[in-house]
């Protein structure tokens, strides 16, 4: 046996390479059938699906350039990384975009700012920005909520994302003061860390189904009477990355703790029904909505991609007809965002946000509607020129999804869907989420929503505003990308935002209802 080890030790490594070549050259030639180009050449065959598969990483860190790159390209993602770890953010030497191309967007600063005097509270929290507007005001809810912050986190299942990037995400918020919403995968262990929740569900009803998988409203009531964290409930007609199609969670991201929470059995694909069972058209959605409201006391809202109108001017002709409808809408843009989904869905169907917004928002304002509804905005809009674009426009708080994933250490990988994100954020994967450090994570996300909210309040009173709920569709010009140059967006959508009712930051600071707020603040 000593004669043969030191035989075999005199041989050189580069031998055993060599016949580890021809190992794998035999393997593809007479052993492989599944694919012809590393049966036609093998071994060099193998590098063609080397650099297929390093091939999003190679194009986004080498070959594509800072404004290049979807759905965030780098510039982007820079000033998120950034802003979540509280280093400069800035740019220097001007501005690296074309400002030329369709759809910039140009905010039009005043020749004089607004002053922020002493004994005003954002001297003493420059980020402290409540929704100006109180869900389920109009309505009279038990339980009225007037949302801390105007960025709040969007809807993220657990099952989705991982436990310690719910968590992360849960105990950021509540340093933030927003609210995080729970995506349809109920209410977990994880999001129950101090933050607002707005509960969401859709129509798997997870956490609130019977048996049957049915919607239970005593199951709903035991949750919210269980949960004082709950705020709002949020009902999913359809979101921006699968509209008219149900999420699917496959069965390699459910583990014991998702199926317990959920109601699910283990082993199988969760696919959800793409329409909903408690409910067919829009006058028995507005009853059920009422019921729910009337049952947990709690302003209670929806969120839908957009596509045909009918339906929506269906619902506020409805609203003026009742009385009542729901307390919030949230308008999910096409550009999609964590669910993962067919091209097809995720590239054509339903319009982006500024179409999705701007149409619906028109229908309720000839109405007379606006007032009663907090409209929530979604689809990449976690960005200050994005955000105030947003509020021109009409909308009253935003949601983040893929922004507040990076701000926690999402690297645009783009795997949610596959259990194998590098980053610990979207997997179920013990080890890959064991790197997420829970309150350095929660740090981050608050520094990137505690900067963008500041950010956006400096350009607030760069145009001369108190409260980004000031801005109107005058105060930002969209380019057109030819001779028309560029054109407010009132013309370009062709309505004029209603304003919204709006006193002080004193009168918001001091509001009865409102959410979770940082006790370290003192307002004169």
């Amino acid at each position: 046996m000593k004669e043969i080890l030191e035989a075999v030790a005199l041989i050189p490594w580069w031998a055993y390479f060599i016949l580890f070549l021809g190992f794998v050259a035999v393997r593809d030639i007479f052993f492989n059938r599944r694919h012809t180009i590393k049966h036609n050449f093998p071994i060099v065959g193998h590098f063609r699906y080397l650099l297929e598969k390093i091939g999003p990483e190679l194009r986004q860190y080498i070959v594509a350039n800072n404004r290049e790159e979807l759905p965030f390209n780098r510039r982007q993602r820079s000033w998120i990384y950034a802003s979540s770890k509280q280093q400069n953010n800035y740019q220097g030497f001007g501005t690296d975009q074309d400002q030329n191309s369709p759809g910039f967007v140009f905010i039009k600063p005043s020749m004089f700012s607004y002053a922020v005097k002493e004994g005003h509270p954002n001297k003493a929290k420059p980020d402290f920005v409540p929704c100006a507007k109180i869900m389920g005001e109009y309505n009279k809810r038990r339980k009225p909520y007037r949302p801390y912050s105007i960025v709040n986190i969007s809807g993220m299942s657990y099952g989705s994302l991982s436990a310690r990037a719910v968590e992360s995400l849960n105990k950021g918020a509540l340093k933030a003061g927003c609210y995080q919403n729970t995506g349809e995968g109920s209410l977990a262990p994880h999001h129950k860390h101090g933050a607002d929740i707005m509960f969401h569900f859709g129509t798997g009803y997870f956490g609130v189904r019977d048996e049957h998988g049915n919607f239970s409203m005593s199951k709903l009531k035991e949750l919210v009477e269980a949960n004082p964290c709950i705020r709002a409930i949020d009902l999913k007609l359809s979101q921006g990355a699968k509209p008219g199609k149900g999420g699917v969670l496959p069965a390699s991201k459910i583990t014991q703790e998702i199926a317990d929470i959920r109601g699910l059995p283990m082993g199988k694909d969760v696919i959800s029904p793409a329409y909903h069972s408690a409910f067919s058209n829009v006058p028995e959605m507005m009853d059920f909505i009422e019921s729910i409201a009337q049952e947990t006391g709690l302003p209670v809202g929806f969120k839908s991609a957009v596509g045909k109108m009918e339906m929506w001017v269906e619902l506020a002709d409805l609203m003026v007809k009742k009385g009542y409808g729901p307390d919030f809408i949230t308008i999910d843009g096409g550009e999609g965002g964590t669910g993962a989904a067919p091209p097809a869905f995720a590239d054509h169907v339903s319009l982006p946000f500024v179409y999705a917004f701007s149409n619906v928002y028109k229908i309720f304002a000839e109405r007379g509607l606006t007032d009663r509804i907090v409209f929530a905005a979604s689809g990449k809009l976690g960005f200050p020129e994005s955000t105030l674009m947003a509020f021109a426009m009409g909308a009253d708080v935003i949601h983040v999804a893929r922004e507040a994933m990076m701000s926690i250490g999402c690297i645009q990988a783009q795997v949610c869907h596959n259990n194998t994100c590098p980053s610990g954020v979207a997997t179920q994967n013990k080890w890959l989420q064991s790197g997420i450090d829970v309150p350095l994570k929660a740090d981050r996300l608050y520094n990137y929503i505690k900067n963008l909210r500041k950010e956006v309040l400096e350009i607030t009173h760069a145009c001369g505003y108190e409260h980004p709920a000031q801005m109107t569709m005058t105060d930002i010009d969209i380019s057109m990308g030819d001779n028309n140059l560029t054109m407010p967006l009132v013309d370009a959508y062709k309505y004029n935002k209603v304003p919204v009712r709006f006193e002080s930051m004193h009168k918001l600071a001091a509001c009865q209802y409102l959410g979770k707020s940082d006790p370290t603040i003192k307002y004169n």
